[in-house]
């Protein structure tokens, strides 16, 4: 543990804030953040590094959450429900994913550890939470990445067939690309993934502002016979098949915002967590729900919802709702271009899937509950062993390559299961939120003394719980109107396995419920509570007074 004389301030002039700032971006591990003596569950260090800045961990979470559910997925959800049902489902979880951010928020300030998720669980409930949330958390994000590197070989098909080149070919490529970046330095990832996430969401920028004139009628040429587009092409269904169809989109919505927990996962390796994992969680939630809303209201006025094409159900890149306005608003390169975008955002959420899962199962394998040597860490501070084995379960992409399965299906396969454990880590983050909040009363703790304090306790945790639970539960009801082995399966397949990974550590290593008053709310932040903020880089104490370009870009981007 750093002693108080190795702090560093930064009350003197520029030449000493970039100097100690240079020192402290030479620090090599996370053990100068906390002492942790003993085998304390969530524990950080072990060779990981703080490297990653306030910009990497907001395009991090960005990163993670624009993908294939928002370039693939949005098309399918307006052809079930209609646009406005689509407006409402998005709109809905947009608000969940508001109130579990905010409850992770304060926990990761609080307590800024890797694998946050299955490390709360372990410290503020139960060993056995802990040991089934960072499971299901690890196959999420694994099974993820098997859904991008499915979806790359569908977009590699607009321009290549499958015939003269088959899926899971392009699915190798992109496995040994991703594997080799999230094996570089986490200063390396994240840069990359800052880079990735600034193209595609300057993508999506660029399609609102197309969409927007489009509908104007400023830009494209009207179909004749079509619907205008507009109030016209909204307001044929906009409600489609009544509510049971709004129900069925929940899923789909879900997985679109998956990724927004990053900022959680990576706080333990950023540097100076108190305050910028509270930003980037208010700056990617807005930025998010602005992203979304508005294209699913684009989507919904350009493209009528009874059109074949926007279903997708054969997962036909050509397909894809934002190409299909770029070449309705006659910009026809655009096709070509926003396809290549979409390649770069499923790539870039693939890479921050690998980045997740491995940092899951490091966690696991410090806590005892994985193998010892996944707990391996090079001198870059990469978990090497987790990288290459969460790189072995993405290998599931291969089953594109089987004619008799099938791309589109395949994908809608992968998303089902993604989504559904998406849903089990949100729900775990609420509930460790609700657990956090009564120990640290029953220990007799101030709520000023927290570094970021949620607001929205205790219906934040509550709201996303519920909905949580009734999205989980109730998403296969297709299934039973008539019967169908096949849907139900893909709908409940993972829920027999989180009761029993939960009971089955339970039983194995006699794991006990933790008492209120034992929780350990100490370990971890004992540097935070002797530390002053800490400038990033030399960059940061140069930009104390940033121009009107930068302040521009800081507020969009």
């Amino acid at each position: 543990m750093m002693n108080r004389d190795d702090i560093i301030t930064y009350g003197g002039d520029k030449e000493s804030c970039i100097e100690e700032g240079k020192e402290k971006n030479d620090a090599s591990s996370l053990q100068d953040s906390a002492d942790f003596s003993g085998p304390i569950a969530g524990e950080v260090g072990q060779g990981l590094q703080r490297n990653l800045q306030a910009r990497h961990l907001t395009m991090i979470s960005l990163g993670g959450t624009i993908g294939t559910g928002l370039f693939l997925a949005s098309g399918s959800s307006i052809a079930t429900a209609g646009p406005g049902f689509s407006q409402v489902a998005y709109t809905l979880i947009g608000t969940m994913v508001y109130c579990f951010m905010s409850s992770l928020g304060e926990m990761a300030t609080y307590l800024p550890i890797t694998g946050s998720i299955n490390a709360y669980g372990t410290r503020f409930f139960d060993p056995a939470l802990g040991f089934m949330l960072g499971w299901v958390y690890w196959f999420s994000w694994s099974v993820t990445l098997a859904t991008e590197l499915v979806a790359s070989s569908l977009i590699i098909s607009y321009w290549i067939p499958p015939e003269t080149c088959p899926g899971w070919v392009w699915a190798l490529v992109f496995i040994v690309i991703l594997t080799t970046l999230n094996l570089s330095s986490v200063k390396a990832y994240g840069e990359t993934e800052y880079w990735l996430s600034l193209i595609k969401v300057l993508a999506v920028v660029v399609f609102i502002i197309v969409g927007f004139l489009y509908i104007g009628g400023a830009v494209g040429t009207p179909i004749e016979g079509a619907p205008k587009p507009g109030p016209q092409v909204f307001n044929m269904d906009p409600f489609h098949n009544g509510f049971m169809a709004l129900f069925s989109i929940f899923l789909n919505a879900g997985f679109s915002f998956q990724g927004a927990e990053l900022v959680g996962i990576a706080a333990g390796e950023t540097k100076n967590p108190r305050k910028n994992v509270p930003r980037a969680i208010r700056q990617v939630f807005w930025r998010i729900i602005m992203f979304y809303i508005l294209t699913i209201l684009i989507i919904g006025m350009t493209i009528p919802y009874d059109d074949e094409s926007l279903a997708n159900e054969k997962g036909d890149i050509k397909s894809s709702p934002f190409t299909r306005v770029f070449v309705q608003a006659g910009i026809s390169v655009g096709g070509d271009i926003m396809n290549a975008i979409i390649l770069v955002a499923v790539l870039s959420a693939g890479n921050s899937g690998l980045y997740a899962s491995s940092r899951a199962l490091h966690t696991l394998s410090k806590e005892g509950n994985a193998p010892k040597f996944l707990g391996y860490v090079n001198r870059w501070g990469v978990p090497v062993y987790c990288v290459l084995a969460t790189a072995l379960v993405g290998c599931l992409a291969f089953i594109v390559s089987l004619r008799q399965i099938g791309q589109g299906e395949a994908y809608n396969w992968l998303l089902a299961l993604a989504s559904t454990t998406g849903f089990i880590a949100w729900l775990g983050i609420a509930f460790c939120h609700i657990r956090f909040r009564m120990a640290y009363k029953a220990q007799g703790r101030s709520l000023q003394d927290l570094p970021f304090v949620s607001r929205l306790y205790p219906f934040g945790p509550i709201y996303t719980i519920v909905i949580c639970l009734i999205i989980l539960f109730g998403q296969g009801y297709t299934a039973f109107t008539p019967f169908n082995v096949k849907a139900f399966l893909s709908a409940y397949v993972t829920l027999p396995f989180v009761v029993i990974l939960y009971f089955g550590n339970k039983f194995w290593a006699k794991t006990k419920i933790l008492k209120l008053v034992d929780v350990d709310l100490d370990t971890g932040r004992s540097f935070l509570e002797t530390a002053p903020p800490i400038m990033d880089s030399e960059s940061e104490c140069n930009q104390k007074k940033p121009n009107k370009f930068r302040r521009v870009l800081a507020s969009i981007f």
